[in-house]
């Protein structure tokens, strides 16, 4: 089963399978497969990257379309410039205007942009098309001390790629965290004992929606000394499940498997009291006895009452209960910046502790997004205050 969203002539088209997963893959307006692009998709097939790269290719395809470039023609200057009419800061002429009316790509889509037209005209060049277009994004660099430190084997690598694609100068994020006292003006305001879990969950938790949405009870190891022997205080294990029918995935992959109906592996997340508390308040309460698809959250009102949540819903509940407390639009993702930044102060600063807690691939990430000084720690203080000439 598939179904589509038609972006102008070429189209991305979600392909729905027999075992539950999706991939994605694009289509000419007749419904046949862009070849191309379906060869380039279909090494990312199985992940999220899959459905990104198919909307930022579509996108490139159908300007190349209007530009009239063959894959053999395309140059590296051709691709500057299309990245310069998507919003990145290029000194040439960029020619008639692309996406009329449509905002330009943040900083972190240009990158993402990037990296997928470097990726596919790769894989054109390594099929034997445009291998000169291939050697000029081909590139690499001698690496940084940072660089050292971050990848394995740092020391003795004396290269790393690099992509002439991607947008100049730093960024830094700047994360939107939850405001003072979210946590409980939401949890006087939501009703259900579902979504007092939900709130307490991605705060004590540091979880993404998708994997909250996405647990099994089997998945919870809420008692210490659990038969994993994974982890000795209560845990769970977050498990990359494609196949969940509210297709809630996590975006971790960590091996997992399960058995004599234990869980082993996946990302090992520890869990507060208060997180044990709410989930046996909801289990005795609001959850459906009998449920056969063995998800934690569920639908609790409707025609599919008692049917795994998806991600989807626990975003609007909130979206409501934020309304409702006088805290605006409050999204999920909120509650894990507030996680990990707090985590990294409470650990003064060790980064692998913030890393490990909040499932982040790596401590770099960690330093990049909530890496930060206290202005009023009296170390900050006494640096500032000898570069001002004032030291005691």
């Amino acid at each position: 089963m598939a179904r589509h969203v038609v972006v102008g002539d070429l189209r991305v088209q979600q392909i729905e399978r027999k075992d539950g997963r999706r991939s994605w893959t694009i289509v000419w307006p007749e419904g046949t497969v862009h070849t191309e692009a379906d060869r380039f998709l279909r090494l990312h097939d199985g992940s999220g990257t899959q459905r990104t790269y198919a909307y930022l290719l579509v996108d490139h395809l159908r300007w190349l379309e209007r530009e009239c470039l063959a894959f053999t023609a395309v140059q590296l200057r051709d691709l500057e410039r299309y990245m310069g009419i998507v919003g990145a800061e290029v000194r040439m002429p960029l020619g008639e205007p692309w996406r009329v009316g449509k905002r330009p790509y943040s900083h972190s889509a240009l990158s993402t942009a990037a990296a997928c037209l470097k990726g596919f005209y790769l894989h054109q060049s390594s099929l034997g098309i445009n291998d000169e277009l291939g050697k000029r994004l081909d590139r690499s660099r001698l690496p940084s001390r940072v660089d050292r430190r971050r990848s394995f084997l740092g020391h003795v690598k004396s290269s790393l790629p690099t992509n002439p694609l991607a947008p100049k100068g730093p960024h830094r994020r700047h994360p939107k965290m939850l405001p003072d006292g979210a946590r409980e003006r939401l949890l006087e305001t939501v009703n259900a004992a579902r979504d007092r879990l939900v709130v307490t969950w991605l705060a004590d938790g540091g979880l993404r929606i998708g994997e909250l949405c996405g647990l099994h009870l089997v998945d919870l190891h809420l008692r210490e000394n659990a038969a994993c022997g994974e982890c000795r205080a209560p845990h769970l294990h977050v498990c990359h499940r494609p196949g969940n029918p509210n297709r809630a995935e996590a975006k971790t992959k960590h091996p997992w498997r399960v058995e004599h109906g234990i869980v082993t592996g996946g990302l090992i997340k520890r869990v507060s009291p208060a997180m044990v508390h709410t989930y046996f308040e909801y289990l005795t309460a609001e959850y459906p006895r009998g449920a056969g698809h063995g998800m934690l959250m569920v639908q609790l009102h409707g025609a599919d009452t008692g049917q795994p949540w998806a991600p989807v819903g626990a975003r609007r509940m909130l979206g409501r209960a934020g309304k409702r407390a006088g805290l605006g639009v409050v999204k999920p993702h909120a509650f894990r910046h507030s996680f990990t930044s707090a985590v990294l102060d409470a650990a003064d600063g060790n980064l692998l502790i913030a890393r490990d807690a909040g499932g982040w691939a790596s401590a770099a990430m960690v330093d990049e997004v909530y890496g930060h000084v206290d202005v009023h720690d009296p170390v900050f203080d006494a640096a500032l205050r000898t570069v001002w000439g004032e030291a005691k």
